[in-house]
């Protein structure tokens, strides 16, 4: 496709302006629209397949992007900028002027060369070089108010007035340098961010047909047979069929260390394969992917902002009229314009906007790696201040996976007769305790009797019929509050295996209780200890909810410790219903679940977070995904959630600090404007690079995680 072609795909909205093999600059007018959010498209553009790089420079209204040089890939670029997504504007967006190094240096050399020209060429000079300064102080004045542009504008202008050429040339000069310095820190913790996405893949082999052929990604279906082999990306969620195969699935996990995974092991897309050959069935595919989700989380949290930081924005704002009110004052009562410009050369602003993002997605990075994916900023701002976790039982503080242990019958039939009987009426019923007793019935060769007007009461049980007698599975309320079944002849033993923590599903023929089948879910190796971590960082509440009778909820509870409160015998509309009345008591509560029914709590709770299984209605719902499955993984969140919020205090209070001192010395006269530019400058960059290295620190609790989760999957 020729620039003609080009500029005719992007409908008249953009035009090539530049293009060399592998890299393109194109101009469109609507890269300068006042709502759109500049980060936001960038982080569109690159999650692209194929492309490495874009730049939009919203002045220019020009982007450049690098990419594979694949045709289909310079397309998408174009379709993007041809039909940018409505997401990407958002209202009250402001264009931040890009500082380029090219003009830094001209300025800087500029600056040098001040004092050493003559008086006709040094004015103009001098004007032209901080007339954008001045512009862009004026025009923020007039449609913002009083900010820091507004401050640097008076100091460069107040110099200018005074005809110190070389003072208003120096200003001018660390204005420029500080501000590139300032967006290449924050574009380098965007783009650390940003790192979390992987790259796609442009073509997959599957086998169709009993033959390997090369299909283009966007043409997978869910149920294909994807092939991967070795350094390759794996493209779908989905399961492995055949083959074993060492994967790195640090990417997604954080984990270092290679899995190994064999045909029946589940996987994710964006790990690679390291060794070994897999062919594995699609689960989901395209944008339903865990990896396509990850980016569209990824890019939404490019442009959140938590409340705190919200907070501390506003107050920055604020102070930012007193500094120039202070200049002004000086000026009218000194007449010193030196004095003022000095003064006005310090702004609080610069070093407590810019600390705090840099140390939230450095912290939000680094929980990635940890195994642990933050929707935003709030989220990250949320997990360090929650004072009670509400965990689901099943699925979280268990492994979801229920097995049958006990068949009790109580008439004439014996316990194979008993398990067809309930696994015939459960068979149609998608449900964790239905499906263990189907299960067991079909490893044990069991046949099935025929079934007719099945009728499935949510969260309560199963009636159906069986050669003309209605069947009854469920729980104790179910068959005898809700049915009438007398169940006294099992409450001896029920008490007993419910004492074990095993959960209990009642079977009746006939209005007559035919027997007891039980079972267990297993607890997660790691879920005492991990609550006994939570403890350790503050977490005063932590409650279980679960549908088990109260014996099995108690005996659950003592197995774990650390459990506070415990509910029990709940329908799922229950659990959004008590995590309301637990915020009703105050402070910040997390919900852990899994499920589609846990979707009302996770939206309901501050924090909701979400297991690695989980169903797609609960990772879409929750701010919290754990990438792994290691429970442990949540002290670790919490770890770098508390870090990072010690990071921003101790970046506000040297912002606070340091630029009252120098802000002080320039209104005593003390400082130079050019001194008090330098200084003020030197501490925001200071600032800056502790808030990109220490928000970026993994927390010592990591290697302790690791080390546990990788001796529970060598035992396992």
């Amino acid at each position: 496709m020729n620039a003609r072609e080009s500029s005719a795909a992007c409908s008249g909205h953009c035009s090539v302006a530049h293009e060399i093999p592998g890299r393109i600059r194109l101009r469109s007018r609507r890269l300068y629209d006042p709502e759109l959010d500049v980060a936001y498209l960038q982080a569109v553009v690159e999650a692209l397949p194929g492309v490495t790089q874009a730049r939009i420079n919203p002045r220019a209204f020009s982007m450049t992007v690098e990419y594979d040089g694949n045709p289909h890939t310079r397309t998408r670029v174009l379709g993007v900028l041809r039909d940018i997504p409505a997401e990407a504007y958002l209202a009250g967006a402001r264009h931040a002027a890009q500082a380029s190094l090219s003009g830094v240096v001209t300025q800087g050399v500029s600056a040098v060369l001040t004092p050493f020209l003559p008086e006709h060429i040094k004015a103009p000079l001098s004007w032209l070089l901080g007339l954008g300064t001045i512009n862009d102080g004026l025009l923020t004045l007039l449609t913002e108010g009083v900010k820091v542009e507004v401050l640097d504008a008076s100091a460069v202008g107040f110099s200018l007035l005074r005809r110190d050429y070389s003072t208003a040339n120096a200003i001018v000069a660390m204005l420029g340098l500080g501000e590139y310095l300032e967006q290449w820190t924050e574009q380098k913790s965007n783009d650390l961010l940003k790192n979390l996405l992987r790259p796609s893949v442009e073509h997959v082999w599957v086998e169709r047909d009993a033959r390997e052929v090369q299909v283009p990604f966007g043409s997978l279906g869910v149920g294909d047979i994807v092939i991967c082999g070795a350094g390759e990306l794996v493209p779908v969620d989905g399961t492995v069929a055949d083959g074993e195969a060492a994967l790195n699935q640090s990417s997604i996990t954080g984990e270092s260390l290679p899995v190994h995974v064999r045909p029946g092991d589940d996987v994710l897309s964006g790990a690679v394969v390291e060794d070994g050959r897999l062919k594995i069935i699609a689960r989901t595919v395209g944008g339903e992917t865990s990896m396509a989700r990850i980016g569209r989380f990824l890019e939404n949290s490019l442009r959140s902002k938590s409340s705190s930081q919200t907070r501390t924005d506003e107050l920055a704002d604020r102070l930012v009229p007193v500094t120039f009110a202070l200049g002004l004052g000086l000026f009218a009562l000194t007449r010193d314009i030196r004095r003022a410009a000095s003064v006005l050369t310090v702004d609080y602003s610069c070093a407590i906007k810019l600390a705090s993002p840099v140390a939230v997605k450095s912290g939000m990075y680094t929980a990635g790696h940890c195994g642990v994916l933050l929707k935003g900023s709030q989220a990250l701002d949320n997990l360090a201040r929650i004072d009670t976790i509400v965990f689901d039982k099943t699925g979280t503080l268990t492994r979801g996976n229920l097995k049958v242990t006990d068949l009790i019958p109580l008439t004439d039939m014996d316990e194979h007769e008993l398990l067809a009987l309930a696994a015939g009426a459960e068979e149609h019923y998608s449900h964790p305790v239905a499906r263990a007793v189907v299960a067991e019935a079909q490893q044990r060769g069991l046949t099935l009797p025929p079934i007719s007007q099945v009728d499935f009461i949510v969260a309560h049980g199963v009636s159906a019929f069986v050669q003309g007698e209605q069947v009854l599975v469920g729980s104790r309320h179910f068959l005898e509050d809700d049915e009438g079944v007398d169940c006294f002849a099992a409450a001896s033993f029920a008490r007993r295996l419910r004492g074990q923590g095993k959960s209990l599903l009642y079977v009746a023929r006939q209005g007559v209780l035919a027997g007891v089948i039980a079972l267990r879910d297993q607890l997660r190796p790691e879920a005492a200890e991990a609550l006994a971590l939570l403890k350790e960082r503050g977490i005063r509440n932590i409650v279980m909810l679960t549908g088990d009778h109260k014996d099995t909820a108690q005996a659950i509870a003592e197995q774990l410790g650390c459990i506070d409160e415990v509910h029990w015998e709940l329908k799922p509309d229950d659990k959004a219903d008590i995590v309301r009345r637990l915020q009703s008591r105050g402070g910040l509560l997390a919900f852990a679940g899994d499920g589609v029914n846990d979707a009302p709590a996770l939206i309901s709770a501050d924090v909701g977070i979400c297991m690695p299984g989980g169903a797609d209605l609960a990772r879409e719902a929750a701010q919290v995904v754990l990438l792994e499955d290691n429970l442990k993984a949540l002290a670790v969140a919490r770890d770098i959630a508390t870090h990072t919020q010690h990071v921003l205090r101790r970046s506000f209070q040297a912002a606070v600090g340091i630029n009252s001192a120098v802000l002080l010395l320039a209104a005593a006269g003390r400082l130079s404007p050019v001194t008090s530019a330098f200084m003020h400058n030197a501490s925001t960059l200071g600032i800056l690079g502790y808030a990109a290295a220490s928000g970026g620190r993994k927390p010592a609790s990591v290697r302790h995680v690791r080390t546990q989760h990788d001796s529970v999957k060598g035992v396992a």
